[in-house]
């Protein structure tokens, strides 16, 4: 038995603030002082837009895999020069994180040229499904599909592209009755802006269509096939609208749909949700289809440190979970890092505004 004189008893408090103020004092922060919320999943390399599934009890992390090749920031992304996929997991929230050998590479994608950007995975009768959106031979984005029998690969990509798929950002949500859809698209160096006709004009610009008082361009949906491999439809624009029922508009950065498309379902509701890009939040749309519309609702998240960011949200032991990434490695847009955080939601079913940084 140990015993304390009523002095010790009496500094010990003493001692346990000592220790957190210093803990707090050697925090990591922000270039501008700010303490962060999270801190990042993994720091021996540099991932972003996390697509985060569970998979068999497990969690798992679909992220792109941000690397250096000296190219400057530009409106097109040019500086996001990914060329393959690595895959995390972990068995819970906030523990051990395990980063897989790499999954696939591009010079394993048979059509496709350059740039592996945010992917997204799924699961169906006993295959893993990988979706990978990537410069075409052309220099077009398309999104393809690779297949594996495990989450972590290794995948192996179909020859050719989805057909009718075209931009980025590919989110797979598969529903309650079995049907899967994929939502995806991204403006500026997304190229959604090229597709406004339905046909791909390189000439339609570099960024939006800057028709601010017209509707913004939307993201697009499709239904999946039997097989996870192919659309089973054309694919259709996912409506944002207001208060109102009327659409959201170009001119409207801060609700807008900018990239980063993600569906999940909640209490009978689906909930689109996405990032405003320029503006640098996440933000949601409510509705009762997951062909939409969605009623515009909030903020997910005030913006991170870094230019954007790209998300997902998952449900973990009835609890819920947003993945995001930011600058903290790095300070450098191109070199991200991927984190979570509990996110919470309010009686009526709206999501709890959260900041990437402490209060």
């Amino acid at each position: 038995m140990r015993f304390y004189t009523i002095a010790t008893l009496a500094a010990a408090p003493l001692a346990l603030a000592g220790t957190l103020a210093f803990a707090q004092a050697n925090e990591p922060r922000a270039p501008d002082g700010r303490a962060y919320l999270a801190q990042p999943l993994v720091t021996d390399l540099y991932v972003a837009d996390p697509s985060a599934h569970v998979f068999n009890g497990r969690i798992y992390v679909y992220p792109s895999h941000d690397v250096d090749a000296g190219i400057p920031d530009d409106d097109l992304g040019n500086q996001y020069a990914m060329h393959d996929y690595r895959v995390l997991s972990m068995d819970r929230p906030g523990g051990p994180v395990t980063v897989h050998p790499v999954a696939i590479d591009v010079k394993q994608i048979p059509w496709a040229s350059k740039q592996t950007w945010a992917p997204d995975a799924a699961y169906k009768n006993g295959t893993y499904y990988l979706y990978m959106p990537a410069r075409d031979k052309a220099g077009v984005f398309r999104i393809g599909v690779a297949t594996s029998t495990s989450p972590t690969g290794p995948f192996k990509a179909e020859p050719t592209p989805i057909s009718g798929s075209f931009s980025i950002d590919p989110a797979v949500f598969s529903d309650s009755d079995g049907q899967s859809y994929m939502y995806f698209g991204g403006i500026w160096g997304g190229q959604l802006q090229r597709w406004a006709t339905g046909r791909f004009d390189a000439t339609a610009g570099d960024t939006d269509l800057r028709q601010d008082d017209k509707p913004a361009l939307a993201p697009k949906v499709a239904r999946m096939s039997a097989d996870m491999k192919q659309f089973a439809e054309p694919s259709r624009d996912v409506q944002i609208v207001d208060e109102a029922g009327n659409p959201i508009l170009g001119g409207d950065h801060e609700r807008r749909f900018f990239e980063a498309s993600w569906l999940f379902k909640r209490g009978g509701k689906y909930y689109f949700t996405y990032s405003t890009g320029d503006t640098h939040f996440l933000n949601y749309a409510i509705g009762d289809s997951p062909y939409g519309p969605f009623r515009y609702t909030g903020h997910i998240m005030s913006p991170v440190q870094g230019w954007t960011t790209h998300h997902s949200i998952i449900q973990f032991s009835d609890r819920w979970w947003l993945f995001y990434h930011d600058t903290q490695l790095s300070n450098k847009n191109h070199l991200r890092s991927a984190k979570m955080t509990e996110m919470f939601f309010n009686a009526d079913g709206t999501i709890r505004q959260l900041d990437p940084f402490k209060k």
